[in-house]
């Protein structure tokens, strides 16, 4: 094949796919979750318009293949008519359904709204969520048919409990702890624990309370949620070596201080150092970063789930709670500047006014900053089997860590072995990578410049390199 005429054919290609791109606005974050291809129609594809009409909306492209490469349709124009009157008929909802042509190739842009009601397919309700579409089940179809009329989980009523099921002392801490902050008035203690719940979005029109008042002030917790408990675990070298646990009962409100009670107490050592004569005893992990993460599991749980678990390690310390982000967020968006997204508005309102957090999406900024300033890793997080997780790591020397900074692999077999020897000498690396002394020495310096190894000495056989912190 003549080189100009495969060149014909690249250039071709690229400007059929841009202008797809630049319809669909392909280089938008939505695209992943918002657009689908299809090459071709088949009625099993309502499922797909279903998902989209429960989630965020979108569109699906017929004729189009998974590359975003216009592909055509031949039957184009049965499928201008057919699509719209089987998803009115099939689903009770009205579809877009626009005709396109690109050099003399015909393709079908179907553009599905939000729907306001939940919709199901032959009985079943689908969701896309991200790339992928899911049948909803339990639980999750639960808080969908809540979240289309405008209600949470937490705002459901709780049926046989009284003011009676509440714990007063926990419900005059928070009065206590609120004043304080001036964020309720000052004369709160005598509006009566029924008006301020009121005013807390804690009690429903008829009276009753709230899975979210008895989460944060009630005796018992089964009342609302049988997996609202907090678990923590010592493990070995493994989530099979399991060494001893503990389980946290108490209301959401006391939780946070209960979990740190009982880290302190059992499951985390206090280094000893000194800061010239006085006496320095952290925790091994930074207490405000370890409180901020904590409360962040608390507040934005999926109560409706499961459990939240965390794992002590004798190298990290992972957090892990149900429920994932909201559409509005992504991880990296998270250690950005961004705004506040509660899962539980009226619990995240709670510790607000008590003061616990702040309302301007700060918390994620603050448990990495705060780490920083102990000289510890950037806390690890994600999102992993339909929750969020953090893990702290005590150890910045690791293999995987040092991977993940894009380390050059004899640079991090250099830290490692500082780590497994407590130094290197240039003419030990020299020896260790078969290099010159003039390459030793810059690649060390390249070390010394990027925080991971200090130089001991100035010059001469008695000059070594030794592990610095890095921040």
């Amino acid at each position: 094949m003549h080189p100009a005429y495969i060149l014909y054919r690249i250039r071709r290609s690229i400007m059929n796919n841009f202008a797809l791109k630049k319809l669909i606005g392909e280089m938008d974050k939505a695209e992943t979750q918002n657009v689908e291809y299809k090459l071709s129609w088949r009625d099993e594809y309502l499922k797909w318009i279903c998902g989209f009409a429960n989630a965020q909306g979108g569109k699906i492209f017929i004729g189009v293949n998974d590359y975003g490469e216009i592909a055509g349709v031949d039957d184009y124009k049965r499928l201008m008519d057919d699509i719209p009157n089987k998803a009115v008929n099939h689903l009770g909802i009205v579809v877009d359904v626009n005709l396109h042509v690109h050099e003399g190739m015909y393709y079908i842009e179907i553009i599905v709204p939000v729907s306001n009601v939940p919709i199901a397919y032959h009985g079943v309700y689908h969701y896309r969520s991200g790339s992928t579409k899911q049948e909803l089940k339990g639980i999750a179809l639960q808080n969908l048919l809540l979240k289309k009329i405008g209600r949470k989980w937490e705002d459901m009523p709780v049926e046989n409990v009284t003011f009676k099921d509440l714990n007063e002392n926990t419900i005059h801490a928070f009065f206590i702890k609120a004043i304080e902050k001036e964020r309720i008035p000052s004369d709160a203690l005598t509006m009566g624990t029924e008006l301020l719940l009121r005013n807390l979005n804690l009690i429903t029109e008829q009276g009753q309370l709230t899975n979210a008042a008895i989460l944060l002030f009630g005796k018992s917790l089964v009342r609302a949620s049988v997996t609202a408990s907090f678990k923590i675990g010592r493990f070995g070298k493994s989530n099979h070596d399991l060494l001893f646990q503990d389980i946290i009962e108490t209301n959401i409100f006391d939780m946070a201080d209960k979990v740190m009670e009982t880290l302190k107490a059992k499951y985390l050592i206090r280094p000893i150092s000194y800061k010239g004569l006085e006496r320095m005893e952290p925790l091994e992990y930074p207490e405000a970063a370890l409180r901020e993460a904590i409360l962040n599991a608390i507040i934005h749980k999926d109560y409706s789930s499961t459990y939240t678990f965390l794992r002590v390690y004798d190298d990290r310390l992972h957090l892990w709670n149900p429920g994932v982000l909201p559409e509005e967020l992504t991880i990296e968006e998270l250690k950005k500047d961004h705004s506040s997204y509660p899962r539980n508005r009226n619990i995240a309102n709670v510790f607000f006014k008590a003061g616990y957090i702040e309302s301007w999406g700060r918390g994620t900024n603050k448990i990495i900053d705060t780490c920083w300033e102990a000289d510890l890793p950037e806390p690890m997080i994600e999102e992993e089997q339909g929750g969020i997780s953090v893990t702290f790591l005590k150890d910045i020397y690791t293999q995987e860590y040092l991977t993940g900074l894009g380390l050059a692999e004899h640079f991090i077999e250099t830290i490692l072995f500082i780590k497994k020897n407590g130094s290197i000498s240039n003419a030990q690396y020299q020896s260790l990578f078969n290099v010159s002394k003039r390459k030793s020495t810059n690649d060390l310096q390249y070390l010394v410049t990027k925080n991971f190894v200090e130089k001991v000495g100035t010059r001469g056989r008695g000059t070594y390199y030794r592990l610095k912190i890095k921040r």
